[in-house]
């Protein structure tokens, strides 16, 4: 994997293919590793360029960062690569940096596609998620709150499972403290008021059964964004682009072409 260097940061991306360029923002303690599907995908068709998050994945790690700080890395890397024109996909996390980048970068970015995503947040989803069911995880410690969660997450666990299972052999994991800087860098964000200097055209993707970023949160910044469109998987939890993979793909690719 290449390396860029911020501000004595080292930044990891992948970059692959030839064609109109493509930036994959990947999710909370993942990184560029779990979008293996899409970059076979669209290798062939698109440049693709996909970067491990700092504090995430093999980039540098800190005691503490901000979703500004992945906003700022993300616009650092396109005028690094020299891109005057691109197309963004974010899930989950990777789903506010691009919401960031698109307002801050708005004659850049020229189509948005936001999976698993909302437009604001007073703390991480997780945070929200356990609070939701405070008889189920109230007590527990970190580690058995993430070990339960995942029902609450996802829809098709057989194909998560196989997900997390190749992304973890090609990359590094997040320890528990750094889990939490992490969750702590996505506290208190509103994209809300700004959301009219996105220029991009905007798919908003949500899965029916997702219990961090339920669908309506997706509804919401549709509607908030001008002229975009919303779909809702109907078998799908926090990962559409997992658990119903074909019909992602096949959306995504008619929705850039």
């Amino acid at each position: 994997m290449p390396v860029f260097t911020r501000n004595g940061i080292e930044l990891f991306y992948e970059d692959i293919g030839e064609g109109r360029p493509l930036l994959l923002l990947h999710g909370l303690t993942s990184n560029s590793a779990m979008f293996y599907h899409e970059i076979e995908f669209f290798k062939n068709e698109r440049r693709v360029i996909a970067m491990d998050s700092r504090g995430h994945g093999n980039s540098s790690r800190l005691n503490q960062y901000t979703l500004q700080d992945h906003i700022d890395d993300a616009i650092a890397l396109l005028s690094y690569l020299e891109l005057d024109t691109i197309d963004v996909l974010g899930v989950s996390m990777g789903s506010y940096i691009a919401q960031g980048v698109a307002v801050q970068n708005s004659e850049k970015v020229k189509k948005l596609i936001l999976v698993a995503t909302k437009s604001y947040g007073e703390q991480s989803s997780m945070a929200e998620l356990f609070d939701r069911y405070p008889n189920k995880f109230d007590g527990l410690s970190m580690l058995e709150k993430f070990s339960m969660s995942s029902s609450y997450i996802y829809h098709n666990q057989n194909r998560i499972d196989e997900w997390l299972s190749k992304t973890a052999q090609n990359s590094r994991q997040l320890n528990m403290k750094e889990q939490a800087i992490a969750a702590d860098a996505l506290k208190e964000f509103d994209f809300r008021q700004q959301h009219l200097q996105i220029a991009a055209e905007t798919l908003v993707i949500s899965g029916k059964f997702d219990g961090l970023n339920p669908p309506e949160k997706g509804r919401e910044t549709a509607v908030s964004i001008p002229d975009a469109t919303f779909m809702e998987f109907k078998r799908s939890g926090h990962a559409p682009n997992v658990e119903q993979p074909d019909l992602f793909l096949g959306i995504v690719e008619n929705f850039l072409e």
